[in-house]
């Protein structure tokens, strides 16, 4: 086995702390816009991630940068990279 094994791309993604669950877990909606496969219309699509946050940095309204991980429970399957900006 080489002894630097690269690890495949994970997801990342930036979103908005929109909740803090417990010691150690944060909610993250997260905002995009695509066009309509059919219509070509621009739509919204929300998407709430549940995230493990380890050392309890982010708060409600910060922007966060999460990476997708393994199973840390029933739901949280993204951890905490960065905070990008603290609210005011």
């Amino acid at each position: 086995m080489p002894e630097t094994q690269e690890r495949n791309h994970r997801k990342v993604r930036v979103g908005e702390v929109t909740s803090v669950a417990g010691a150690k877990t944060i909610t993250v909606t997260i905002h995009e816009r695509i066009p309509h496969p059919k219509y070509k219309k621009m739509m919204n699509r929300t998407k709430k991630l549940h995230c493990h946050d380890e050392r309890g940095e982010a708060g409600i309204g910060d922007t966060v940068r999460v990476m997708e991980t393994r199973p840390l429970s029933k739901t949280k399957r993204w951890r905490l990279v960065e905070v990008v900006e603290k609210a005011e």
